[in-house]
């Protein structure tokens, strides 16, 4: 079992820049995938990021394209979110969650609140 607590969010206005971050312990193996997920009010929950514990590939939904950097630090047990460019329709609570990938997701943090004002 993975925990993860999230912090770094905040109200910020558009087109400012926030640096969410993600503080991973217990069993975290190398395999493993590491992701940012939003839920707005009223909308689904949506992965905006993920990497692969190890290292090497990345993916982003296409709305985040250019503006968000997903990122890891091993030494810290640490995922990053660095997000720039922020836009009113990025408010939503951001959570990290990690998992075996094929879709699954087994751990998840209780999310960070990411308010963008116009």
């Amino acid at each position: 079992q993975v925990q993860l607590v999230e912090s770094g969010g905040g109200l910020v206005q558009a087109g400012g820049s926030l640096r969410l971050s993600c503080a991973a312990s217990g069993r975290i193996f190398s395999n493993y995938l590491m992701g940012w997920c939003r839920q707005a009010p009223g909308k689904e929950r949506e992965f905006v990021a993920v990497i692969r514990w190890s290292g090497g590939s990345t993916y982003y939904t296409d709305s985040v394209k250019g503006r968000f950097t997903i990122s890891r630090d091993n030494a810290k047990n640490t995922v990053y979110l660095q997000i720039n460019s922020l836009k009113p329709e990025d408010t939503a609570v951001y959570y990290c969650a990690a998992g075996p990938g094929g879709g699954e997701w087994s751990d998840w943090g209780q999310g960070t609140q990411v308010t963008v004002s116009s």
